[in-house]
């Protein structure tokens, strides 16, 4: 029974950046970090990535082809970008529902989107446990949340879970960058972005948990795999920028 109760602690555990911390408490500690970065967080992605995140995200939006009467499922979206951008594309006879865990977040995208003249569902929801129908969605996109999900895994079965056959999952997130690059990407993440976040933000914690969790996200191959034990049929990657980010495009079988 003592061999037992260890197992079970054993797997409550889970990667925090670099800490391992109680699989309870890792998504209260991530909240605290969009909490914390919400305000400044699009001013925050424009100085870190030198306004490149914008064209990984146009990118992703290229791929994505969505049609009109398409319906889309953009899961930790944030401050709402790919929504934005979307949305045109399904027109008034599609969906795109905007979702995040974090409601700050959620806050600061929900009224960009307004903002645009764009009202769409947005809902506070787990992308472990997202509220949808089986089959409901031709599209489901993730730009940089799934990092921060603690079982990966689930989530990405429940993305599978909620397309239709032959709709496609889009996860846009930082990947392994290429070999002669590492050192300096490791200098610039250790030793600029918390500074940065310090200067701009006024949070050096939330961008050293940034250079943390990117370390801890699986790589390429890795997270194909992963996409391919989720349920999906096929899956093309797409190295950006020397591989420092990676779109996977996933196709449900």
């Amino acid at each position: 029974m003592w061999a037992f109760a260890l197992n079970v602690s054993q797997m409550a555990k889970t990667h925090f950046g670099y800490s391992q911390v109680d699989d309870a408490d890792k998504a209260k500690r991530v909240r605290g970090v969009f909490d914390s970065v919400a305000s400044k967080y699009d001013l925050m992605n424009d100085l870190m990535s030198m306004g490149m995140h914008r064209a990984w995200k146009a990118y992703t939006v290229a791929v994505a082809n969505v049609r009109a009467g398409d319906k889309v499922l953009d899961i930790a979206g944030g401050t709402g970008d790919l929504a934005r951008a979307f949305a045109p594309q399904v027109g008034a006879a599609g969906l795109v529902v905007h979702t995040d865990i974090n409601e700050s977040m959620l806050r600061v995208g929900r009224d960009r989107l307004v903002d645009a003249g764009l009202v769409l569902p947005t809902l506070a929801c787990d992308a472990e446990k997202p509220p949808f129908r089986d089959a409901h969605f031709d599209l489901v996109s993730v730009a940089f949340g799934l990092r921060n999900m603690t079982h990966k895994e689930l989530a990405l079965a429940d993305m599978c879970r909620v397309l239709r056959p032959g709709g496609r999952l889009l996860v846009l997130e930082f990947s392994k960058v290429a070999a002669p690059l590492r050192k300096p990407y490791d200098w610039y993440s250790f030793n600029v972005l918390p500074r940065l976040g310090q200067w701009v933000a006024g949070d050096s914690q939330s961008y050293q948990y940034l250079a943390e969790s990117i370390r801890m996200h699986p790589g390429q191959q890795e997270l194909k795999d992963m996409m391919k034990a989720a349920g999906f049929a096929h899956v093309d990657v797409h190295n950006l920028s020397a591989g420092l980010v990676a779109l996977h495009v996933g196709i449900r079988c």
